[in-house]
């Protein structure tokens, strides 16, 4: 069974696109088949994939749009993900969409011929509410949500799950929520820790281990447009790693995913 994640999180930088880029790489390594799909219009996915979104002829846009076929737009990349690409057409796609009946389930109508080929299938949302965040959450099984450690970090969570409960009850109602991923934490600070304990008790949401560490690793990764997992060992990528072989453990082990033991239960 195709297991489709979604990252989703309308708060800009809080690396979700590096945790789509590298969470995909990690799963390439313990043999999944991967597919990611570039929702966001800024195309920051498809270009630290290794893609300028300026130099393509066709994207999901014309995918969502146009009808054309998925396997028409799917690229190849050095991780060894298949990638479905964005360019900055797609900042169109809702205005297009929102004329269409049944305007949530294009991008789930357009990935049901692909799902045969891949074990994972994961899509980057963009950082809105808007139709493709909505289209991306309809087509998922579970939606995962990178959280910043720092303060007000998590103002737009309870907005967020908001979203996700009205997808449940209206468009996917098998949508599970995996929790909050902490990224860009640092262990040395006890404001890191507050913040997953804030965030764990306000909202009630499990909040995901191990953390990921802030590197100066991921920058330097998404701009050479390979991931973070490629070249030397850091602790960036050994995070993604071990969240990676939990979620194939979880998906097809039966096993429970290990959350971050916050003060407050400890």
């Amino acid at each position: 069974m195709t297991k489709v994640l979604a990252v989703a999180n309308q708060k800009g930088g809080v690396a979700k696109t590096t945790t789509v880029a590298s969470l995909g790489a990690a799963l390439v390594a313990l043999d999944q088949r991967v597919l990611v799909v570039d929702l966001d219009p800024q195309g920051c996915l498809t270009f630290s994939l290794g893609h300028n979104p300026d130099r393509l002829d066709s994207s999901i846009y014309d995918v969502l749009t146009a009808g054309t076929h998925a396997k028409e737009v799917l690229l190849d990349t050095s991780d060894g993900v298949a990638l479905l690409p964005a360019t900055i057409d797609l900042a169109g796609a809702d205005a297009v969409l929102l004329m269409r009946p049944g305007r949530e389930f294009a991008l789930k109508r357009a990935l049901a011929p692909l799902r045969d080929q891949y074990d994972v299938i994961i899509i980057d949302c963009p950082p809105s509410l808007g139709i493709m965040t909505l289209n991306g959450l309809t087509a998922a099984d579970s939606v995962l949500v990178p959280l910043q450690c720092e303060t007000l970090a998590h103002r737009g969570v309870g907005q967020l799950l908001r979203t996700v409960r009205e997808v449940q009850e209206i468009t996917n109602p098998d949508l599970a929520l995996l929790g909050a991923l902490p990224t860009l934490y640092d262990a040395r600070t006890t404001h890191s820790r507050d913040v997953l304990s804030d965030v764990s008790d306000r909202y009630g949401l499990p909040v995901l281990s191990p953390p990921i560490p802030r590197t100066v690793r991921f920058a330097e990764a998404s701009a050479s447009g390979s991931t973070v997992l490629a070249g030397r060992k850091n602790k960036g990528a050994e995070a993604y790693q071990e969240l990676a072989e939990q979620l194939v453990g979880y998906w097809w082990g039966g096993k429970e995913l290990a959350t971050y033991a916050t003060h407050h239960s400890a």
